[in-house]
C-alpha cells in the first residue's frame, strides 16, 4: 500500500473552482467516511485551507484509489469528474511525501513561507486522528511533516520573508489608505484567522476594532483580548455588519461560511450610511480572505470600495519569499524526504529480517531436540554449552547479511534485497506479513512512474 494525494490548489485552479471544493469540518468528515468505503483505501485525511483542498490516502491500488477519491470530490463539488481533473494534481508515493513536507513548510502557499499552513496541517491530522481515519502510515507521515515545517521555520528566515496572507493583505490596504494608523477596522470572524487579523491590526496602529461574528460569545472573547492589548474593541453580531462597515476604513473577513456574509445589499446600505452628509468619498478597503468568498463578488464594483481577495494577494510581490530563504527551505525538505523514505524502506525490510531470525531459531530448536533424542544421556551442562555454541554460530552467520540488507534497503529500490532474502531462505510470505501486522510497521510507498502529474 502507498500514499496517494489528490488535490486542487491556487496553483492549479481559479478561486471559483476552489470555492466549489471548499469544505467545513463536518463536510470533511463525511468526505473521508465516503472515501474509506472503498476497499482500496485504508487511511485518509483532508487538508482544506483558503487556497487548497487535498486528500491524503493510503491505497492498495493507484488507479482504484484515485477513482474512489476523485468521485467523492466530484460529488461534493458538483463538478463532473472530467471538469475536476482539469484542475487537479496527483502525487503518489515519494512525490506525495515531498508535497506534504513542502506544504507544511510554507513552500506551496499563496504567500511563500507563511506559518498558518503548519497549524492547518496539524488540525487536519488531529481531526482525522480523532475520527480514527489515520493509521500508522499517515500518522508517521503527518508527524514528520509537522516536524519538517517547524525545522524550516526555525532554521531559515522564510517566514519573515514570506509573511502571512493577513499581513500581505493589510500591507496592500495600508498603501491604498496611505496608512492604517488611527483608522477604524472591522474583523469579520472570531476564529484563529480573526485573532491573527486583530494582532496585525494592532501592530499597524489602528485605533478602533469592531469584531463581527455569528456567535456573540466568541466575538466578545476576541474583543476582550484585543482590549487587553490596548485597542478600543467591541463585539457585534452579523446583523450589525452594515452599521460597522459604515464607520470602517478597512475590513478583514475570514469565516467558515459557505455563502457570502457580506451581500451587495449590505454593502449598499453601509455606503449610504457612510456617505450621508459627506463629500470626501472616503474609501473602504475590504480584505476577503474567506474560502469560499465571504464578500459578494459584485461588491468590488461599487464606487469607493476596493476588495483585496486571494487572487490579488497571490499576484502581490510581497507574497514571495526571498529566493535564498526558499532555496534553503527546499534543501531542508529534500534532505528530510530522503531521510524519511530511507527509514520507511528500512522499516519495511524489518519483518523479513525478523522472520529469517525466527526461521533460524526454529531450525536450532529442532536440531537441539534431535540431539536430545539421539543422546538422551547427555550431561545437562554439556547440552547447554552445545546449545549456546550452535546459537552463536547461527547469530554470527546471520549478522552480516541482516545488517547489510537493512543498509541496502534504505536506498531506492531497496525492497528487492528483502525479496531476494525471502527467496534465498524460502521464507513463507504469510509469516513475514504476520510479523509486519503484529508490529504495526509502516507500509512503504514504492515508486510509481506510470502516470503523468499535472504541474501545479
Amino acid at each position: 500500500m502507498s500514499v496517494l494525494l489528490f488535490g486542487v490548489s491556487h496553483r492549479s485552479a481559479p478561486v471559483s473552482v476552489l470555492e466549489q471544493l471548499s469544505t467545513d469540518e463536518a463536510e470533511q468528515t463525511k468526505i473521508i467516511d465516503r472515501i474509506l468505503q472503498s476497499p482500496l483505501v485504508t487511511e485518509a485525511m483532508v487538508l482544506s485551507t483558503c487556497n487548497r483542498v487535498e486528500v491524503y490516502a493510503v491505497v492498495e491500488a493507484f488507479h482504484g484509489g484515485l477513482t474512489a477519491i476523485g468521485q467523492v470530490l466530484s460529488d461534493h463539488s458538483g463538478m463532473a469528474m472530467s471538469d475536476l481533473t482539469k484542475y487537479a494534481y496527483v502525487r503518489y508515493a515519494e512525490a506525495a511525501v515531498e508535497h506534504l513536507f513542502s506544504v507544511a513548510s510554507g513552500l506551496d502557499s499563496a504567500v511563500i513561507g507563511e506559518q498558518q499552513v503548519l497549524g492547518q496541517v496539524r488540525r487536519a491530522y488531529t481531526s482525522a486522528e480523532a475520527n480514527h481515519t489515520v493509521g500508522r502510515t499517515l500518522h508517521e507521515l503527518s508527524q514528520r511533516a509537522l516536524a519538517v515545517g517547524k525545522r524550516v521555520h526555525s532554521e531559515t528566515s522564510i517566514d519573515a520573508a514570506g509573511a502571512s496572507v493577513v499581513s500581505v493583505a493589510l500591507g496592500m490596504a495600508d498603501q491604498r489608505l496611505s496608512g492604517l494608523r488611527g483608522r477604524t477596522a472591522v474583523v469579520v470572524g472570531a476564529g484563529s484567522m480573526g485573532a491573527l487579523s486583530g494582532a496585525h491590526l494592532i501592530r499597524a496602529g489602528v485605533s478602533v476594532v469592531r469584531v463581527v461574528n455569528r456567535s456573540m460569545d466568541r466575538a466578545l472573547r476576541l474583543a476582550a483580548n484585543l482590549r487587553e492589548q490596548g485597542v478600543a474593541a467591541t463585539a457585534l453580531g452579523l446583523d450589525d455588519l452594515p452599521m460597522a462597515l459604515a464607520e470602517a476604513d478597512v475590513v478583514i473577513s475570514s469565516t467558515g461560511a459557505v455563502s457570502p456574509v457580506l451581500s451587495l445589499a449590505d454593502a449598499h446600505l453601509a455606503l449610504a450610511r457612510r456617505n450621508a452628509g459627506r463629500t470626501d468619498g472616503r474609501p473602504l478597503v475590504i480584505c476577503d480572505l474567506g474560502m469560499p468568498r465571504d464578500v459578494d463578488a459584485a461588491v468590488a464594483g461599487l464606487p469607493g470600495v476596493w476588495v483585496i481577495d486571494m487572487d490579488r494577494i497571490q499576484r502581490e510581490p510581497a507574497a514571495k519569499a526571498a529566493s535564498s530563504d526558499a532555496a534553503a527551505a527546499r534543501s531542508i525538505v529534500a534532505t528530510e524526504v530522503a531521510t524519511y523514505l530511507a527509514g520507511q524502506r528500512m522499516a519495511e525490510v524489518t519483518p523479513t529480517v525478523t522472520a529469517l531470525r525466527q526461521r533460524a531459531a526454529d531450525v536450532v530448536e529442532a536440531e537441539l531436540l534431535r540431539l536430545d533424542n539421539r543422546l538422551p544421556g547427555l550431561d545437562l551442562t554439556h547440552r547447554d554449552e552445545v546449545a549456546r555454541t550452535v546459537r552463536r554460530v547461527v547469530d554470527k552467520l546471520l549478522h552480516a547479511p541482516t545488517v547489510r540488507v537493512k543498509q541496502l534497503a534504505s536506498a531506492p529500490g531497496g525492497d528487492t534485497y528483502a525479496e531476494a532474502l525471502r527467496e534465498l531462505f524460502e521464507l513463507d510470505p504469510t509469516a513475514v506479513d504476520a510479523v509486519a501486522t503484529a508490529g504495526e510497521l509502516p507500509l512503504v510507498a514504492t515508486d510509481f512512474d506510470a502516470f503523468t502529474e499535472q504541474s501545479e
